[in-house]
């Protein structure tokens, strides 16, 4: 049978989501407490990888085993074997067909911001810090030409490895309460630091180092060079996967779920 499962983690004490041979994983802890439960070995598929330090309210993943076990099980008994940083939220049987990467139609990410003149304390580690005054409305304003379908080869790792730099940014959102600016985006896929490059030219537009028009110049460019700095890891927030309603899936994290 295919298991699909949403899982919730705290990123900073893993080395990303795949599995590396040198450091811990979110994909080794997973798959290390589901082969507990199973009795056997289980290797998990997901939806979309994070980086170091990049967290996750709904990640959604799937796998296949022979072990029959009732879904609540699945839950309970990985959370049993999962350190304090991972939990499994639910857990859903679901057809042969269902993938959790190929048959996602859209993800969602958030980033957050700590603006304010000092460091956090409370929240390190969780959020991006800029003691630069950021002003939202410019920073709403700059977002604007990357939404629709563009090539954001500008506004992905050099090292990235997928092969079309194009990608359908449906929601680009930005707005403030308090100390705290976000940014939310939903895209039909994002490429390697596409979040958090876009992160970072906002913020420098935002903090009056670069004009508006910034953001759309550096889209137009197609050169990673002309991108600005990337902005840490540390803010980002993968909120969840949208799938087609026939999977009925019981995804339970809006994208707006961080405070």
């Amino acid at each position: 049978m295919r298991i699909a499962l949403g899982l919730e983690y705290d990123g900073r004490p893993f080395c990303g989501w795949q599995y590396q041979h040198h450091c811990r994983s979110v994909q080794q802890v997973v798959e290390g407490a589901l082969s507990r439960v199973a009795d056997a070995p289980v290797r998990v598929v997901c939806a979309g990888r994070t980086d170091t330090a990049v967290h996750a309210l709904e990640q959604v993943v799937h796998f296949d085993t022979g072990a029959r076990r009732e879904m609540h099980s699945w839950v309970f008994g990985a959370n049993a074997n999962l350190p304090e940083a991972v939990s499994v939220l639910w857990a859903a049987e679901v057809p042969d067909d269902f993938h959790a990467r190929f048959s996602a139609e859209r993800r969602r990410y958030r980033y957050v911001i700590l603006n304010r003149r000092v460091r956090p304390a409370v929240l390190a580690g969780r959020v991006a810090w800029d003691y630069r005054p950021l002003d939202h409305e410019r920073m709403r304003e700059a977002a604007a030409p990357l939404l629709g379908r563009h090539d954001f080869s500008s506004y992905r790792a050099t090292q990235c490895q997928a092969r079309s730099p194009v990608r359908t940014l449906h929601r680009l959102d930005v707005h403030r309460q308090g100390d705290l600016v976000f940014l939310d985006l939903e895209a039909d896929g994002f490429l390697h630091h596409m979040v958090r490059n876009i992160a970072g030219v906002l913020m420098a537009i935002g903090a009056g180092e670069r004009p508006v028009e910034w953001s759309a110049e550096v889209l137009a460019a197609r050169d990673r060079t002309l991108g600005g700095v990337t902005a840490p890891a540390e803010g980002l927030y993968f909120t969840g996967v949208r799938y087609p309603e026939r999977y009925r899936l019981p995804q339970v994290s809006p994208a707006g779920a961080v405070w």
